[in-house]
């Protein structure tokens, strides 16, 4: 079994020289952030995942989260981390100031989340989900309702989670049945949720579910669900947690994979009504609860980097020790390890450069997303929200359907012994697989991208960002490094297939939807092949100016170009067939109803 080591190097060169940290540092609200705080951070952050997080990987995988009487028991060790996780102010990181938090930037929480990830990612649900709850609630909760539950969820003395699914309606949230019936300042809530991940455990005092409702007369759909929060424990006039609220968890799934975190079946009102207080104003509830699943999607893509870079990293330390086989060529002598075969070197580099560029996509966002909210200038906040709102479902579909892909290349460097679980590689394929579901399937993903996000504004903000692209890459080919300009025309003819496959998506929306939609899924799958390559290919050209100033680390400059030249010849040239499929793979797909299976 590897142990987990963050790529620091990687993360900081991100933060630092591509996403540009000292743009995040201008801004007023983010001046106290130096190079140095955000250095320390990620140091002491790869120490907690390797040494308090990733030796429970394992164990909690093999033993799972038990529930037995409606109480889950996570597996052994799991408590104890979580108080360390707690104590050590982790949970706190990027949390409001006013609430006990340390008001970290969202770039710098990323990165610091990707660790965790990597870690344990069982584990770290636990956590995500509260930030989701606490940035709901910063934004729509009310004054009463913040002062009593934020410090909190902030400090991590209690957790929090999102409860919209139930039996009947999946990820079709306008057949939403639970009932939430007015009753003084409170509401009773009654109904069923399924799938709430860490809906009961015993590591935080409390829980805090955000849960949607109907009241009474809500209108049918969408437009009818409110937002409630319903604590494990009613809170007393003190602030205290007090008598158990009327919501139970009456089982938990036997998944494929992430098995230390309970994924619960919740009852509310079994005897009488759980107590719940409604957040905001009515009938708002979906487009209340869209800021923790934004937020959840966020978080999700970056799990999905975050599984990838760990599968890489077993898979390198199995290739540089496994020996098999001996050079091509050689007739004699010792056999070598596998990392010195041409195609294991392939798969090792298709597995690197895809997690570079996931994870410059990502931090991309987030860095995005920290001048959408803090920007002085209102124009900038405006722009930078737009370019958050485009890049969020292909952060969150196109990194974990990649981080399928990596872990399923990890498991085939092993070999047999990949197959077996006692290595430890197959459960990084197994985590990742529920990464492309929960919080919308990739399929719901690549819907909110050619709808919202290009369709109906038409391409806009795509065409901002495509522009940008074509920008930046007419430089490549005058750079002084022969890796650097190589990486000009195949990028050029990627950008060229994104915007005439984003021309298709708008002509065609309006007229024909289905069409669209039956492409969709490719549209979203060369988004994310694109811009991996524009942002790798301009970490390239960041490495290269500085080997040729004599700066940095010229071992990790040099190997980022190789990386980025990589990516370029053996990812990027995806892009055109991908682009061919979505101009005119509608038909083949539409030919076919559902009589005709």
């Amino acid at each position: 079994m590897s142990t987990y080591a963050a790529p620091l190097k990687d993360m900081q060169f991100v933060i630092e020289e591509l996403v540009g940290l000292a743009d995040i540092t201008a801004m007023p609200a983010c001046a106290d952030v130096t190079s140095d705080l955000v250095e320390a951070v990620l140091g002491e952050a790869g120490k907690f995942a390797a040494e308090v997080l990733d030796p429970l990987n394992g164990v909690g995988d093999k033993q799972g989260a038990q529930w037995a009487d409606g109480k889950v028991t996570p597996p052994a060790g799991f408590g104890a981390a979580y108080k360390k996780f707690t104590d050590a102010g982790w949970n706190g990181l990027s949390g409001p100031t006013d609430f006990g938090g340390q008001g970290l930037p969202h770039i710098v929480a990323m990165a610091v989340q990707e660790m965790w990830n990597s870690a344990n990612m069982a584990f770290c649900l636990c956590p995500m989900l509260t930030s989701g709850v606490i940035e709901a609630l910063k934004l729509r909760g009310s004054a009463a309702q913040k002062q009593q539950f934020m410090e909190k969820l902030v400090s991590g003395e209690w957790s929090g989670t999102m409860n919209l699914t139930e039996p009947q309606a999946g990820s079709d949230l306008s057949a939403v049945r639970t009932q939430a019936v007015p009753e003084g300042d409170h509401y009773k809530i009654k109904g069923t949720k399924i799938f709430i991940t860490w809906g009961e455990h015993d590591m935080a005092q409390n829980i805090v579910h955000l849960v949607l409702a109907r009241t009474p007369n809500a209108p049918e759909g969408v437009k009818g669900i409110s937002l409630f929060i319903v604590p494990k424990f009613i809170l007393n006039a003190d602030g205290t947690p007090g008598a158990r609220n009327d919501v139970q968890c009456v089982s938990i799934e036997h998944k494929m994979g992430i098995h230390a975190s309970p994924t619960c079946v919740m009852s509310y009102g079994e005897d009488g009504g759980a107590t719940g207080y409604m957040v905001g104003e009515e009938n708002r509830g979906l487009e209340y609860m869209f800021i923790m699943m934004n937020h959840a999607r966020l978080g999700v893509g970056l799990e999905g980097v975050a599984i990838a870079e760990r599968a890489w990293q077993h898979a390198l330390d199995y290739a540089k020790t496994r020996v098999q086989g001996r050079a091509i060529g050689q007739k004699g002598g010792d056999r070598v390890t596998i990392i010195n075969h041409p195609d294991v070197r392939r798969m090792l580099l298709s597995m690197k450069s895809q997690v570079e560029a996931m994870r410059a996509l990502a931090y991309t966002a987030s860095a995005a997303l920290d001048k959408a909210k803090h920007h002085p200038d209102d124009n900038e906040r405006k722009r930078n929200q737009a370019y958050v709102d485009l890049l969020i479902p292909i952060v969150k579909g196109w990194c974990t359907e990649q981080a399928i892909e990596v872990a399923s290349t990890g498991v085939q460097i092993h070999g047999g012994m990949g197959f077996i679980e006692a290595t430890g590689v197959a459960q990084y394929l197994r985590d990742a697989r529920i990464t492309a579901i929960y919080e919308g399937t990739t399929g719901i993903q690549a819907a909110d991208l050619v709808g919202r996000k290009i369709g109906y504004e038409k391409g806009a903000t795509a065409a901002v960002v495509i522009a940008q692209m074509r920008k930046e890459a007419s430089g490549l080919k005058q750079n002084s490094n022969a890796d650097v300009a190589a990486q000009h025309d195949a990028l050029v003819r990627s950008i060229d297939a994104l915007a005439h496959a984003t021309k298709w998506v708008v002509e065609h929306f309006q007229q024909d939807p289905n069409a669209v939609a039956a492409v969709s899924v490719p549209y979203l799958k060369l988004w994310g092949i694109v811009a991996g390559g524009w942002l790798m290919a301009r970490a390239a050209e960041i490495a290269a100016a500085k080997l040729a100033a004599g700066a940095g680390d010229a071992a990790f400059c040099t190997t980022k170009i190789a990386t980025a030249r990589f990516y370029v010849e053996h990812i990027l040239p995806q892009a055109p067939a991908l682009a061919e499929e979505i101009t005119g793979g509608a038909a083949s797909v539409l030919a076919f109803d559902s009589a005709a299976f």
